[in-house]
């Protein structure tokens, strides 16, 4: 940098002059002076956004923009078999219904009312059924939140955690998304226009919002339900768009396979993240008996697009080993620690009855066998305590 106070300070207050010349050029025209029509590309970048149509009463203006379409992998409760993993989607602008038909603050929603008799009652209005993602971006709002009010689950705010009840439209305040739209939970859940495009129930259509006793599973704006479209029930109405629809859909890829499948060779860089993944508590007991090794694991799918692994870990050598199970899930990132079971001396084995939903960990130690029952539910596991067989004493018989 030049030292400006060695010059002389005429110099000095021409080159400050000059310098402010050249500043005008580089700043915005006079307001009469019209400027150069950008070129193409330059146009879309800085182009304002395009302004709602004419308002429509009742109705909320859902302005053009991305939708983080379903639940990303590793965020819970998650159904991996009925939601896209949190792709991104663009949307159209589009109206919808602020709340369900009839659309009226005060008025029950009508409900018994089969898919195609409420695709009728929009078109009446000059409306249409809303897609399932025009739904979703609704209710996510802006901001792509997993409820329609925020991140955080709060019964209170739309009254989940019950069967679906009615209820005057506008009662539940604060059960409302940042777009505005009402009443998108707690209540009947609503058609959509789209079918369930899930690899299964040909025929069948998608539900939205509702209610039910695992309310932060259905209170999520990503929950779908499949419904047979002649469905017509006291726990599903609808609501209505209006506009050109949005002709995305939900498109899932659905992957099955075995569901318990073992793999006995196990190679480094897999052991060493099996390991890296193992709980405090699961280390601290596997070291008092030597250095943690991998010798197995499984892959458990207890639904489709789920793939878990369970690691077989054990230390020590001779009668005296110490083995559990690693219930994790793999990603690119850091593996998602589900869950951790000791086995016991036994090295600790699977199996599954019915429900691959559902498996027994089977181990034993010095009292003898044991086994522990393993659930999956919407993205994480719960595991039992210890059962042991105990044998009834046999009745005498009677002379």
């Amino acid at each position: 940098m030049r030292v400006l106070s060695r010059r002389p300070a005429a110099w000095v207050g021409l080159w400050l002059l000059l310098s402010g010349l050249v500043g005008c050029k580089r700043a915005a025209p006079a307001p009469d002076i019209a400027p150069p029509a950008p070129s193409a590309s330059h146009r879309s970048s800085i182009a304002a956004p395009t302004p709602p149509p004419t308002p429509r009463r009742g109705m909320i203006w859902i302005e053009p923009g991305p939708l983080v379409a379903g639940t990303p992998p590793g965020q819970l409760p998650r159904l991996a078999d009925q939601e896209m993993p949190g792709e991104q989607v663009i949307l159209k602008g589009f109206y919808i219904d602020v709340y369900p038909y009839p659309n009226e603050e005060g008025a029950i929603p009508l409900t018994n009312v089969a898919r195609d008799g409420a695709a009728k009652l929009c078109a009446e209005q000059d409306k249409r059924l809303c897609g399932e993602l025009e739904w979703e971006r609704a209710c996510k709002g802006p901001g792509n939140t997993t409820f329609e009010y925020g991140n955080q689950y709060h019964a209170d705010r739309c009254g989940t955690g019950n069967e679906p009840t009615l209820k005057p439209s506008g009662l539940r305040v604060a059960c409302r998304s940042e777009f505005g739209v009402r009443d998108l939970h707690g209540g009947a859940f609503e058609w959509t226009a789209s079918a369930w495009g899930r690899g299964t129930e040909a025929g069948f259509f998608a539900v939205r919002g509702g209610n039910s006793p695992n309310g932060e599973l259905t209170g999520r704006c990503a929950n779908a339900e499949p419904k047979s479209a002649s469905s017509s029930a006291a726990s599903i109405g609808f609501r209505c768009c209006a506009g050109p629809p949005n002709a995305v859909e939900v498109v899932l890829d659905v992957r099955r396979g075995p569901k318990l499948e073992a793999k006995g060779v196990v190679d480094k860089e897999l052991a060493r993240t099996f390991l890296s993944a193992l709980p405090k508590e699961g280390e601290a007991h596997l070291r008092r008996f030597g250095e943690p090794r991998v010798e197995m694991f499984w892959i458990w799918r207890p639904i489709a697009n789920e793939d878990l692994h369970v690691a077989r870990i054990c230390a020590g050598l001779g009668k005296q080993p110490a083995c559990g199970l690693l219930f994790v899930r793999l990603g690119l990132g850091t593996p998602d620690v589900l869950g951790w079971a000791e086995s016991g001396i036994v090295p600790g084995s699977l199996h599954i009855e019915q429900s691959p939903r559902q498996l027994w960990i089977l181990g034993g130690d010095d009292p003898g066998p044991f086994k522990r029952w393993v659930g999956y539910a919407w993205g994480q596991i719960s595991i039992g305590p210890v059962e042991r067989h105990v044998d009834r004493p046999k009745k005498k018989k009677k002379r």
